[in-house]
């Protein structure tokens, strides 16, 4: 059944039960309910700002922005853009666009004006809704864009170009426009992350929607009792489709702006969270935290955090031995997952399968995988190839462009472009991007192994590695390392430690440097490359 019907039911079964809370202890805004401090087993804040809806709001505020879009002409098949910093504002918009069968484009927080734009006409998109920290970027192209598209303003002091979403929606009906829709309709269209240029959008229809709270709910067991701590964009598949889960049972989810381990763990004790996604540096942070006294648990209400899942990049083994030193009762899961996948799921260690951390793990829930070689055929186990899934979550196609759809599309099979092996056990291990590896003399580097290799060294924070031009070789493989804050390392001990690795393998050059990662935890290589790499960036890009 269609997404939208979730929402319409739990507002029906659990109106008045919170669905969304709001958590921003970075801005200040009179109209935000204060958390005080009395709550606290350890203040360490003056005042943070709350808000909440229930079910009943949250479906009667999409109805509402459906109502709205409906009364300008925005109709089945319609497009509309989504530019917001998470608030409780983002969902309701998200589900009143699919309400009016119109399909949801959301839109990275990060673009630049010139890639908003480009995104915009790409997907084709007819209204634009985007926050205060957009107004910028937004004026500087919005006599071009508003030729074409409706500009709705999400907060105060709407500017002269845009239309004001509280205002308008404030005149607008609360009940549901009954558009009738089926799975197969399209729902929304998402963009790739632009590693490789400008991004690509991917369009999923209603049925991959559904498939994604399934598979979330399947793999974690989310109950109506659970509460969630989403604190990733929501423009990011990651996010929304975790957050699926609750979704599905009615359960409560909290939207948290800030990303420093004190922030984290005061929700977590507040809210009473019991399942929170982290991607890698966060978790890195809280650690260091921890590791440096900075953050202390007994300050904390912690008791009810039964799961920590992490997904968006491969996760180093001596992390979660390191997390279960500090929080041993907590249950883990890894999730991979790509945008033209619906997100994360598609692959999972499993939360029973602890023992085979630094594997991605095994098919999730409806999804089937294989690991093949350049024609489409599967290689032998143990073998690295290039992995494949199919499942309901599939996307439909990149919209209009067929070209980049048959490259990755076969018979129902995605080509994820990750360079992957099945062990005896059947896990499946990340190897690396396809375009990330680094041939050198010859011999296939694979810069995941190296990086989770490093990873133990307990001067390390974080590291990446790439392929550097090299005359004699071709490439050779240089890590950039970012230690701990306040140790210091020289280049020799670190090529040391590398020593426990086959000599092929080691990497000829130490740069000390920050890793740079992107919204989602990403490393982002093609920045390193462009940084250390000069011209042999473009080269490389071609490749993807």
């Amino acid at each position: 059944m269609p997404i939208t019907e979730l929402l319409e039911e739990n507002a029906r079964k659990y109106g008045n039960d919170v669905a969304l809370v709001e958590v921003n202890p970075q801005v200040q805004e009179t109209r935000r309910v204060l958390w005080k401090d009395y709550d606290l087993i350890q203040p360490t804040s003056s005042f943070w700002y709350r808000r909440e809806i229930t079910w009943h709001v949250f479906d009667e505020k999409a109805n509402r922005f459906a109502q709205l879009l409906m009364s300008r002409g925005v109709k089945k098949g319609d497009k509309v853009a989504i530019l917001l910093m998470n608030c409780l504002e983002w969902l309701p918009i998200y589900f009143g666009t699919l309400k009016t069968g119109a399909l949801a484009v959301p839109m990275n927080f990060r673009y630049s004006a010139e890639e908003i734009e480009y995104c915009l006409d790409l997907a084709e998109a007819d209204v634009l809704v985007f926050g205060p920290e957009f107004i910028g970027r937004i004026e500087t192209i919005a006599e071009s864009i508003s030729k074409k598209r409706i500009l709705f303003y999400v907060g105060g002091d709407c500017p002269s170009f845009a239309e004001d979403y509280d205002k308008l929606t404030s005149n607008c009906a609360s009940i549901s426009p009954g558009v009738p829709l089926t799975d197969e309709d399209d729902a929304a269209i998402y963009f790739s992350s632009g590693t490789t240029g400008f991004p690509k959008a991917i369009l999923h229809n209603h049925e991959s929607l559904m498939h994604a709270c399934k598979v979330e709910q399947n793999h974690h067991h989310q109950t109506k009792d659970d509460v969630f701590l989403c604190i990733p964009p929501l423009y990011h598949t990651g996010a929304k489709m975790h957050w699926f889960g609750s979704l599905l049972t009615g359960g409560r989810a909290v939207l948290l702006k800030g990303v420093n381990p004190e922030t984290i763990l005061e929700t977590i004790s507040r809210e009473k969270c019991t399942i929170v996604w982290l991607l890698v540096p966060w978790a890195l942070d809280i650690l260091e935290a921890l590791d440096n006294g900075s953050v202390r648990l007994e300050n904390y209400e912690l008791s009810q955090w039964r799961l920590m899942h992490i997904g968006a990049q491969p996760v180093p083994q001596s992390l979660i031995k390191r997390w279960k030193e500090y929080f041993p009762n907590h249950m883990y899961d890894t999730n991979y997952g790509l945008s033209e996948s619906i997100g994360p799921g598609c692959v999972h260690l499993g939360l029973e399968n602890i023992h085979k951390v630094g594997a991605i793990g095994i098919p999730g829930y409806g999804w089937e995988v294989r690991i093949i070689d350049e024609n489409g055929e599967p290689v032998a186990q143990g073998e690295v190839g290039e992995l494949a899934v199919k499942g309901p979550g599939v996307m439909k196609c990149y919209y209009n462009n067929p070209e980049a759809t048959a490259e990755v599309l076969h018979d129902g099979w995605l080509w994820t472009g990750d360079m992957a092996r099945q062990d005896e056990d059947g896990f499946y291990f990340l190897v690396d991007r396809k375009k990330d590896v680094v041939i050198s003399g010859g011999e296939n580097i694979y810069p995941v192994e190296i990086e989770n290799f490093m990873s133990k060294f307990d001067k390390i924070k974080d590291v990446a590695v790439i392929g550097l031009p090299d005359k004699r070789l071709g490439e050779i493989a240089a890590a950039i390392v970012e230690l701990k804050q306040g140790v210091e390392c020289t280049e020799a001990e670190v090529n040391e430690f590398c020593m426990g690795m086959p000599r092929y393998k080691r990497p000829r050059k130490i740069i000390f440097a920050p890793v740079p990662r992107n919204a989602t935890g990403k490393i982002e290589k093609p920045k390193l490359r462009k940084m250390y790499c000069g011209d042999y960036l473009i080269e490389k890009e071609n490749q993807s």
